[in-house]
């Protein structure tokens, strides 16, 4: 599932604006120890972003890249741009930048996630974010992680995943490194109590 089954899905499934998090048996590069925001899951798949994976581009990078500041002008960018969140996103379509954000900021090619979340994959935030008037809260991520129907039900039963309910805190905090023990504590989990069951996964 894509960015286009995401603009054109009419009702939310049941892990719609979950956090998935990795058991330890998941050994794969990409997903291990990683806090996953799920935006769309259907009978046709499910699509949803790694938010604890940092980038090694910065924003100033991207900006320049896409040619939306020339190098020169990055050092005038607010200090709010210049340390402007990108995250590794995952392995999908990974250059591709996708911006999730509070709904405080709308065009048209924005697509609500939640009632407080949005996601909006076109030049026009980025322009705002370096312009100063982006999102109150934002994070640009580079590729998704994407499954095909049935795909993550089985790896959940597998005991691959854990899933609850999101925190928006989690979701846009720039300090990556404890997403992984935040998220398994809105369950009242601790990493130390997952080791016993990585056999299983």
């Amino acid at each position: 599932m894509g960015i286009t089954a995401l603009k054109d899905k009419r009702e939310r499934g049941f892990l719609d604006g979950q956090f998935l998090i990795a058991m330890p048996g998941v050994q794969d590069s990409s997903f291990a120890r990683s806090v996953v925001y799920i935006c769309a899951h259907s009978p046709t798949g499910a699509m949803g972003f790694i938010i604890n994976r940092q980038q090694e581009l910065s924003f100033p990078n991207v900006l320049e890249y896409l040619k939306i500041v020339e190098e020169p002008h990055t050092a005038f960018l607010s200090e709010q741009a210049r340390y402007f969140p990108v995250l590794y996103g995952g392995p999908v379509e990974t250059g591709r930048g996708f911006v999730l954000h509070s709904d405080d900021f709308s065009c048209e090619s924005s697509i609500p996630v939640s009632d407080e979340i949005s996601l909006t994959a076109t030049l026009d935030i980025l322009r705002a974010i370096a312009e100063g008037r982006g999102p109150t809260r934002a994070t640009l991520l580079l590729g998704y992680a994407g499954w095909g129907p049935g795909q993550l039900e089985a790896e959940i039963s597998n005991n691959g995943w854990l899933n609850c309910a999101s925190q928006d805190d989690i979701i846009f905090d720039p300090c990556v490194d404890a997403k992984y023990e935040r998220a398994l504590a809105l369950m009242g989990v601790s990493p130390e109590m997952l080791s016993t069951e990585a056999g299983h996964a």
